[in-house]
């Protein structure tokens, strides 16, 4: 493996485990659920195996424990990452580039591989070149992109097509290739997705969401919303405001707990103009703390999400295992959340309000839903995400040392459940 930057996260913590992982992720530092998910299944593989992670930049192994609750810093993980010259090649194009980031560090990865017993990945499809683990939030090879996942650059004549065929041509990717792969995925809908792109055996393995949210009785908590994500585009807080403005308009005490992370630009500004108009009623959290945060979202009674094609659904799933009732657009991944009931399911701000209000008027639909979205939030908890981790890298494993290649055995889900 090419790279100027070695580091232990422990030098001193004696090494375990009796076969070794190589796992590769472009980052692990906060905010964004994906690098969340990549640190837990990175702890998870380390009480059973020796790892290495190798990332795009160096982390900060304590940041990561502090925000998402981790414990890597007690860990003997050797941490590597690609060299200085080659990120600030890339970096000095003011563009994400996240694909063609990728594409380089499983190219660098690739010589080290042979190296290890397991490849592992939580960054979507990859070609390890050999059979190994991959995690896919959504398919980066699915084409043309979501509407949802669309910037403004990639509007700009030929600009898309010629990255992809740079990304192509540095690190092709066929299906035949990543369906050699053991593949997870974040939901029954992106697995749909990703057998559209591919084909191949998906297996659903829910994110994980830490617990410790206080337990705070339904009648204590306050009549109020909560929502959860970065302020852009994509999560469209608009529709949140205008939805809670008709609510507000039967009920106006309601109020809204608005928590997230600051971006930039003409969208970010807006949003911050239209909350400070609403002051009255709308209280904005900027990078709060995980632990206040977990105690205000148990504090109030509902949450909504506004995405579209969500892919999963952290913030959702957040609230409902702190024993909110949510409402969820009517597409994507996060409709498992709910269990698809239509109550909590919408697609239009005008259906957002009626069915907002219908629940909040009759408090029996609220116990009957409260009851529901208590049976399913085990499946998105961190000790049954760790668990399956660790049975997929058995299976894997098993897999690599047997001619007949027997199947990953974790328990399915039957689609919707």
């Amino acid at each position: 493996m090419t790279t100027d930057e070695s580091t232990r996260a422990t030098p001193d913590a004696r090494r375990t485990g009796t076969t070794s992982v190589l796992f590769i992720q472009p980052s692990l530092q906060p905010p964004g659920g994906g690098n969340g998910l990549a640190a837990w299944m990175l702890q998870a593989l380390r009480r059973d195996h020796r790892v290495t992670v190798f990332t795009w930049r160096p982390f900060d192994v304590r940041g990561i424990d502090t925000f998402w609750g981790t414990s890597l810093a007690s860990l003997d993980l050797e941490a590597r990452s690609v060299p200085t010259w080659i990120r600030r090649l890339v970096e000095a194009i003011p563009l994400p580039l996240s694909l063609l980031k990728s594409s380089i560090l499983l190219r660098l990865a690739k010589r080290a591989m042979p190296h290890y017993d397991l490849v592992v990945s939580a960054n979507n499809e990859v070609d390890f070149g050999r059979a190994g683990i991959q995690y896919v939030h959504f398919p980066a090879y699915q084409r043309p992109r979501p509407q949802v996942d669309m910037r403004w650059y990639h509007g700009l004549p030929g600009v898309l097509r010629a990255y992809y065929w740079i990304c192509d041509r540095f690190f092709d990717v066929s299906s035949e290739a990543v369906n050699r792969n053991l593949t997870l995925v974040n939901s029954d809908w992106t697995g749909a997705q990703y057998r559209r792109t591919h084909g191949g055996d998906p297996r659903t393995l829910y994110p994980p969401v830490a617990g410790g949210f206080p337990d705070i009785p339904w009648a204590a908590r306050r009549k109020a919303f909560v929502c959860l994500g970065r302020i852009a585009e994509e999560k469209d807080h608009d529709t949140i405001i205008d939805v809670l403005e008709g609510v507000r308009r039967v009920h106006p005490d309601v109020h809204l707990h608005v928590v997230g992370n600051p971006t930039s630009g003409a969208y970010f500004e807006r949003i911050m103009a239209r909350i400070r108009e609403r002051a009255d009623w709308i209280t904005l959290h900027l990078d709060m703390p995980h632990r206040d945060l977990k105690r205000l979202i148990a504090e109030n009674r509902y949450g909504l999400h506004a995405m579209e094609n969500e892919h999963f659904g952290m913030a959702p799933a957040e609230m409902a295992t702190a024993g909110c009732i949510v409402w969820v657009r009517d597409d994507g991944g996060q409709t498992e959340i709910v269990g698809g009931d239509p109550r909590l399911i919408y697609h239009s701000v005008e259906e957002g309000v009626s069915k907002i209000l219908a629940v909040m008027d009759d408090e029996a639909a609220q116990d009957e839903l409260r009851a529901m979205l208590a049976a399913r939030v085990p499946r998105f908890a961190l000790e049954r995400f760790m668990a399956g981790v660790r049975e997929a890298a058995a299976a894997q494993l098993a897999r690599q040392g047997s001619a007949e290649q027997p199947a990953f055995r974790m328990s399915p889900q039957r689609p919707g459940t």
